[in-house]
């Protein structure tokens, strides 16, 4: 017994002597809120894993399950569904999350979603769930091909059929009458787009020519708020920007996870019109989905007002 205090004390003494307890606590009570700004979307990125885990499980288990599922076409349903379920209970009980116009979207046909690319797409994630639970329909998601090599990512893509997309597989995906969900910023957008929600399409066409060859209404799709719930840090953008353009993989360090209400709106479809070139498609559906920018977010936006939304109601048009 004498023994440990005598090393209790001596550590004590260490420690009076080379550090200053009060300036280290001083320290640590400062940069927790720093720290927490960076740590918290770690926690999306472990829902991500757990919801990996889960099929992964569902997937060792096939045989016993498919005797309630009974058909192997029926294979993945139960697991989307349980996924579904832990994803839409965290959008309601960490973002208030709501969906405004999701009549837009058929419930027979082909439509493709057009969305703006927040820093971390969590927006889609819910609004997936939330689709599958309510209206067991299921949004084909085009995703970038650097997410096909993390580990996990095949396992999620199966499931919920995510994939790099090339125009005729996208084409073909809505000839089938299924939602398809594609953002033309993508990565790009993702990175190097603020909190003034201005779209970074870069002159892309390729979803225009996907609608038109498919003949498939497009619903442009916005999220309230996406920008304040995750960020960029803001400095060093051209060092980022020059590195993105090298490795074509996102660089640009990302902080947040603040709880701001996110409210996703489907806009009004924009039906096939034949007589329309992409390049004229791809600029009317970014004039609608400004409109919707325009109509429902504050710019630039706030992350403090975000958070004041959470106890706002609904309104058409920007405080």
């Amino acid at each position: 017994m004498d023994f440990i205090q005598n090393i209790t004390k001596g550590l004590q003494e260490f420690l009076s002597t080379y550090i200053d307890l009060d300036y280290s606590l001083w320290v640590y009570r400062l940069l927790t809120p720093l720290i927490a700004t960076f740590l918290l979307p770690l926690v999306f990125v472990a829902l991500i894993y757990i919801s990996f885990l889960i099929l992964y499980i569902y997937k060792l288990h096939r045989q016993v399950i498919l005797r309630s599922v009974r058909t192997d076409r029926g294979f993945w349903k139960v697991g989307r569904k349980l996924v579904a379920a832990i994803w839409d209970a965290h959008a309601r009980i960490y973002h208030g999350y709501e969906v405004v116009g999701m009549e837009n979207i058929p419930l027979e046909g082909p439509a493709l979603i057009v969305y703006y690319h927040g820093a971390i797409p969590v927006d889609m994630y819910y609004l997936n769930s939330r689709m599958l639970l309510q209206r067991d329909q299921l949004i084909y998601t085009i995703a970038d091909r650097f997410l096909f090599k993390l580990p996990g990512w095949g396992t999620l893509s199966e499931a919920f059929h995510i994939s790099p997309g090339t125009i005729q597989s996208c084409v073909n995906i809505l000839k089938d009458g299924n939602i398809l969900a594609i953002s033309p910023g993508g990565v790009y957008e993702a990175q190097f787009g603020d909190n003034y929600y201005e779209l970074l399409w870069r002159n892309r066409v390729g979803f225009a020519k996907v609608a038109l060859e498919a003949k498939a209404p497009i619903i442009p799709c916005f999220t309230q708020n996406l920008r304040e719930g995750f960020r960029q840090v803001g400095i060093f953008r051209r060092f980022f920007l020059k590195l993105y353009n090298a490795v074509r993989i996102p660089v640009y360090p990302i902080y947040g996870g603040f709880p701001v209400k996110f409210r996703t709106y489907l806009g009004t479809p924009i039906e096939h019109d034949a007589s329309l070139t992409p390049e004229e498609l791809q600029i009317k559906v970014a004039q609608a989905l400004e409109v919707l920018i325009n109509k429902h977010q504050r710019i630039p936006g706030s992350i403090f007002h975000g958070l004041l939304d959470r106890f706002r109601p609904l309104r058409n048009k920007k405080d």
